[in-house]
């Protein structure tokens, strides 16, 4: 037999309670988090370590415990999150349908084509300094994250700011070549 448990019935055995938002209300959160970092581990402390080091199993011991360790965490890391989050309440106001249709043009014409043509000089670079050959890939690899390969290495091209987009649920199963446009220059940054 297979039995399945929601997460929010899984909250309700394990904590007593479970959580109802409005909808689209979390992922502003989650989204407003990422920028405002209030729950990193400088602020809320390392929960991994925290839930192996606290010694109980029931969940109003854990409340209390974690409380007691960090008093003011839940308070700090709601105070960095919510102005952020204002601030979002704030941008959302001015985004309106033509604001919308110029970030996809840029994203559809501008940074694809930006984004395409720095391939090629980065795959040949890259290539002649490792004496291998390359080649652009093809249309069904692309679509896994795939843009070239040196020699018999798949290689993902990003642009440096792709590292801190977090939440990202993309995989790549690639080696990752970053890159940052200079006024003079192409900067690209590779291990492999």
């Amino acid at each position: 037999m297979k039995v399945n448990i929601p997460d929010s019935e899984l909250q309700a055995l394990t904590a007593g309670q479970s959580y109802k938002y409005p909808k689209y209300t979390t992922q502003l959160i989650n989204l407003d988090n990422q920028n405002a970092q209030g729950t990193r581990p400088r602020i809320v402390g390392q929960m991994t370590e925290l839930i192996q080091e606290f010694e109980g199993n029931l969940f109003d011991e854990w409340e209390a415990w974690y409380k007691n360790q960090h008093p003011d965490a839940i308070e700090q890391a709601t105070d960095r999150i919510y102005p952020m989050l204002m601030q979002l309440k704030e941008a959302i106001q001015k985004v309106d349908r033509e604001l919308v249709k110029k970030w996809v043009e840029e994203l559809v014409l501008v940074k694809t084509f930006t984004g395409l043509k720095f391939q090629e000089p980065i795959l040949k670079k890259i290539s002649a300094l490792k004496g291998a050959s390359y080649r652009l890939s093809s249309a069904k690899e692309e679509a896994k994250g795939i843009d070239g390969y040196i020699d018999d290495t798949a290689v993902s091209i990003k642009p440096h700011t792709y590292r801190s987009m977090q939440g990202l649920s993309e995989q790549i199963a690639a080696s990752m070549i970053y890159y940052t446009k200079k006024k003079d220059r192409l900067e690209i940054e590779f291990d492999f």
